[in-house]
């Protein structure tokens, strides 16, 4: 009998290449580097069960074909997490689709993966409070709302380290890439 089991499942939305680089140099410059082994993200779920990736994907397919292309996003502010820094970002739409698919996988759905969606992508954690205070200052001083756009959906396996990029289901296309 065989010990193995799939690793878990987590879900991103893609975003457009300018804000994607935008947040991964915000990421690169904030983030302690000896753990920083991750693209920015915002991230949808964070535990699917790796055992239902088929299942998951044919939906996934089905739910990025029928959303318009691109979702766009308001990036409305920076917020204090504790131990890091956020960016908040706003989309009516996003917590509709994010609802779809919960209630899609409502039996698989860790407690955390249960709770509502407060999109956010973050550039700073495990940091002193103090530092992270000092960064939420600093970008705060010059922080002017703007948009981004959200064009698809990721899967990527996670298996303790840099995650596993699994498929991509770019938003208004049938087409997903591997």
């Amino acid at each position: 009998m065989s010990n193995f089991s799939p690793a878990p499942l987590i879900l991103t939305l893609t975003l457009d290449e300018a804000s994607q680089a935008f947040f991964d140099a915000q990421r690169k410059k904030y983030f302690p580097p000896k753990i920083n082994y991750l693209n920015a993200h915002l991230t949808l779920f964070h535990a699917l069960p790796g055992s239902e990736e088929t299942a998951i994907c044919a939906y996934l397919a089905e739910a990025a074909a029928s959303q318009p292309a691109p979702l766009p996003l308001a990036v409305t502010g920076l917020k204090f997490m504790g131990r890091g820094v956020l960016y908040t970002l706003e989309n009516p739409e996003l917590p509709a689709l994010h609802r779809r698919l919960q209630q899609r996988w409502q039996p698989w759905l860790s407690a955390q993966d249960q709770q509502g969606l407060r999109p956010h992508i973050t550039v700073q954690n495990k940091v002193e409070p103090a530092v992270a205070r000092t960064l939420l200052a600093e970008l705060s001083a010059g922080f002017r709302p703007f948009t981004a756009q959200g064009t698809g959906l990721a899967l990527w396996a996670y298996r303790g380290g840099p995650w596993e990029r699994r498929q991509v289901f770019s938003f208004g296309s049938a087409q997903q890439l591997h």
